[in-house]
């Protein structure tokens, strides 16, 4: 029988994971380097390109040495915490990666943990030695305190460490004595990762995620557990309320490579994909169909926000977009929920307003950005935690909150987070930047990252991932700015946006289409403000003695999907279409507004 190994690779973001399990697929000549398929084939989707993010895990398996080795790729953000959960359940072992100069990140430290209490053994890739100022040394010390800190076991710190570079193609166990190729890295998984364990018995397979084929249906993925699958074997499928269906396995696909091959049976130890199994959910266990003996269920973290999502019924609406109807709307999100396992929609009174539960802002914003790269109008409104009553008392999801910031600016952002009832638990010196650790809740972190972005001149690196619900800490002071609200339809001039530049910063250009009750800047004061922004200059045939000045008007501000969501007021939506990301009231007739707020 092959042997095989299970390995989850985790890194930061940008520390060169993707890059590596590329090099690791062309050195085995797992594929063979084309000019097409040059890079990222982990990062598959534009999104993860783009943001240098996984979003969703992906497997890859390669064969060295009569050896399969099955890399699995793990979401690196807390806001995806339950792919990770899956993801880490089907290895044996974990290849943490980290940069040679920045050493572990934040994000990594929370994939981390989850894998060291599961019991994985690590083996640690110090990545980019071929940079200047790199400092491998210092980083693997910084890697044992790390797991140290995470309560790692005996055997967990006694980890191999290698060095390389994956840009180059080379990895060695001695950062000063580089190689020339991939293999030791190969060598050492072989070596020092456990071999999954062939455990005899009634086949067991608990489904870890899923695949979907617009031909064969939904395809569940798991590790097999115990036994053997073979194809055509009528099996149970043991679901959450404890009963058991009856199934049958059509198809086993076994992962190679990048794609999958067809095969009669798969073994304890290996990862498969299914096909044929119908009406399943992840975690799921398949198992003998009269004696059923299904594995402990993953627990997949509680979402902790929720915001609305509706169809665009702007004044712009139709113009950019193709998918525009509530139905449209409806179906994706509905079909969004069968493979992202942390999110939840729940339909309102009203046809075309849905309410959407997630982990985070990011993890919805992705959810928003891709829906308008495939066409998509709607709008949605602002982020909103969810609260829960426990014990009688209301409770509130806190997040641990993570700062590294120069020196100078670390005083203005101790002051800026705990005024958003953030209480400071650890403050340490780590090189030239300072590194702060907040618990603070989640409704709290709501716009706050620009802020803190402003205060140290864009140098602060800002994560922060769920830690657990806490009692309520009580109102937020409210020092948000009002808007600017244009008052008609049309196009906006340099003229009118000139005159009113002293009133706040535009988040509009001249020669911009904008609608009435649109948000087109951020007012200095806290109440909204509505201006002409097309008011044209009136002409004379008197020339002026000093000529016009021409309008100096400071570029608009710009703002990011994420930023857009944090920085939305409750009254407002934003509009998001395939081009564009506007803001706007959610009334938008100024009458209709001044009424509503006069009713509280």
């Amino acid at each position: 029988m092959q042997s095989i190994r299970n390995i989850a690779i985790i890194a930061h973001v940008d520390h060169g994971k993707t890059t590596l399990v590329d090099k690791m697929i062309y050195a085995t000549n797992t594929l063979r380097q084309t000019e097409e398929s040059a890079d990222l084939i982990l990062d598959s989707n534009d999104l993860e390109r783009e943001r240098g993010i996984t979003i969703t895990s992906k497997n890859v398996s390669v064969l060295y040495n009569d050896v399969k080795i099955n890399i699995i790729d793990t979401p690196g953000h807390a806001d995806f915490g339950g792919e990770v959960e899956r993801v880490l359940k089907m290895a044996d072992g974990v290849l943490l990666l980290v940069d040679a100069f920045e050493g572990p990140m934040p994000q990594t430290r929370f994939v981390l943990s989850k894998a060291l209490a599961l019991g994985l053994k690590p083996i640690v890739v110090v990545n980019k030695v071929d940079k200047p100022n790199c400092r491998p040394d210092e980083v693997h010390e910084q890697v044992f305190d790390l797991m140290f800190h995470l309560d790692a076991t005996e055997e967990q710190l006694d980890f191999v460490t290698m060095y390389g570079s994956s840009k180059q193609g080379w990895m060695s166990d001695d950062w000063q004595k580089p190689t020339d190729n991939i293999f030791p890295l190969l060598d050492a998984i072989i070596e020092h990762i456990p071999s999954a364990p062939y455990r005899e018995g009634a086949p067991q397979m608990q489904i870890t995620s899923l695949d979907y084929s617009s031909f064969v249906g939904r395809i569940a993925i798991g590790r097999v557990y115990q036994g053997t699958l073979k194809e055509g074997q009528q099996l149970g499928l043991s679901k959450k309320d404890g009963s058991t269906k009856p199934v049958k396995i059509k198809e086993i696909h076994s992962f190679e490579g990048l794609g999958k091959k067809k095969v009669t049976e798969a073994r304890a130890g290996d990862i498969c994909a299914l096909v044929g199994i119908e009406d399943f959910e992840i975690g799921d266990t398949i198992t003998d169909r009269e004696n059923p003996q299904p594995l402990t269920r993953i627990a997949i973290d509680e979402p902790t926000i929720n915001m609305l999502f509706t169809i665009n019924n702007s004044p712009f609406f139709g113009k950019e977009g193709k998918y525009v109807t509530s139905r449209h709307v409806r179906d994706r999100l509905m079909k969004e929920t069968e493979k992202n396992l942390a999110l939840r929609v729940e339909e309102t009174d009203s046809e075309d307003k849905f309410l959407v539960y997630g982990r985070g802002i990011l993890h919805l914003s992705v959810l928003v950005e891709t829906m308008r790269r495939e066409g998509y109008e709607l709008q949605v409104g602002q982020p909103q935690v969810i609260y829960k009553e426990i014990n009688g008392t209301k409770h509130e999801p806190v997040e641990l909150f993570v700062v590294d910031t120069p020196e100078t600016s670390s005083g203005k952002i101790i002051e800026a987070v705990t005024q958003r009832k953030g209480e400071l638990k650890i403050m340490e010196p780590k090189g030239d930047v300072i590194h702060l650790e907040f618990e603070i809740p989640s409704r709290g972190i709501i716009g706050l990252r620009n802020k803190l972005l402003t205060l140290s001149s864009g140098e602060a690196i800002i994560t922060h991932r769920f830690l657990e619900y806490q009692p309520f800490k009580g109102e937020l002071p409210d020092n948000n700015n009002g808007s600017l609200i244009s008052m008609e339809t049309g196009m906006s001039t340099a003229y009118a946006i000139d005159k009113l530049q002293d009133r706040g910063i535009f988040f509009i250009d001249p020669g911009d289409e904008v609608y009435t009750g649109q948000v087109i800047g951020e007012h200095t004061r806290r109440t909204d403000l509505v201006v002409n922004v097309q008011k044209g200059k009136k002409l004379t045939n008197m020339r002026a003695a000093g000529s016009d000045d021409n309008a100096k008007i400071a570029p608009k501000k710009r703002f990011s999907l994420e930023e857009a969501l944090e920085y939305i007021h409750k009254d407002e939506y934003l509009e998001v279409t395939p081009k564009s990301i506007r803001m706007r009231k959610i009334f938008l007739d100024e009458n209709e507004r001044k009424q509503r707020s006069e009713k509280g």
